[in-house]
């Protein structure tokens, strides 16, 4: 009997979603990405940006660490290119910060695009400061141990959602939206269709051509709200 190969904890060399892929994703909102792909893909928002003006996209480096232990982030900033956002799945611990100013410093040196943490971080004015883009589901003043191990560029749950390296993510002040990597270019020609959609509507507001949406009564007959041949 054959047994699969077993992979290593840490895995270096991964498959990326494409550079023109991820340079016509930064183009549209977290939103609209996440909607188009079947409204999911949005990571929970308890894991928001330290200042609402940060955005980011770029491939996924995926991490999975111990509560409260950073020494596979360090490995992953160790084997990140240029453009790659650090996913970090820390179990939503908040009872220390996985990184701060330092580590942050170091990622902008190394042109990481991004980090995405289900736990917490500290250094946050200083952070916003830099304007390095950095997501997390709190802060804390206590700093992290450094030797317990985990895994690198393995499938992590984060937020509610399964990721696997290279896979597309996107983020801005509404969160974080990530599309399977091969998924990622379908996407791109919906989300423009989306945003034209939603371009003509919001100026048949304006000029007070459509109030509601043409869907209404149609929807509030199928649920139930009103009868046949009524109306709102």
């Amino acid at each position: 009997m054959s047994q699969a190969a077993v992979l290593p904890d840490v895995i270096r060399d991964i498959d990326r979603v494409a550079p023109e892929i991820v340079a016509a994703a930064a183009e549209y909102p977290s939103s609209i990405l996440a909607d188009v792909a079947g409204r999911r893909g949005g990571l929970s928002g308890r894991i928001a940006p330290l200042a609402p003006s940060m955005k980011f996209a770029g491939p996924a480096i995926t991490v999975e660490v111990r509560p409260g232990d950073n020494l596979m982030i360090h490995a992953a900033m160790a084997i990140a290119k240029p453009g790659d956002v650090i996913l970090v799945d820390g179990k939503g611990d908040l009872n220390s910060a996985l990184m701060g100013e330092i580590m942050s410093q170091q990622c902008v040196a190394l042109g990481v695009a991004a980090v995405v943490i289900d736990g917490a971080v500290r250094d946050a004015e200083a952070i916003r400061e830099l304007g390095f883009p950095m997501y997390a589901a709190g802060t804390n003043p206590s700093g992290p141990t450094k030797f317990v191990p985990g895994r690198l560029n393995h499938p992590i749950s984060i937020g509610g959602v399964t990721v696997n390296p290279g896979d597309l993510v996107v983020g801005d002040g509404d969160g974080v939206t990530v599309i399977e990597r091969d998924k990622a270019a379908a996407m791109l020609p919906l989300a423009a269709e989306k945003v034209a959609m939603e371009t003509r509507r919001i100026a048949d507001i304006k000029s007070r051509k459509a109030l509601r949406p043409g869907w209404l009564d149609a929807a509030l007959l199928a649920a139930g709200v009103i009868k046949e041949g009524e109306t709102l």
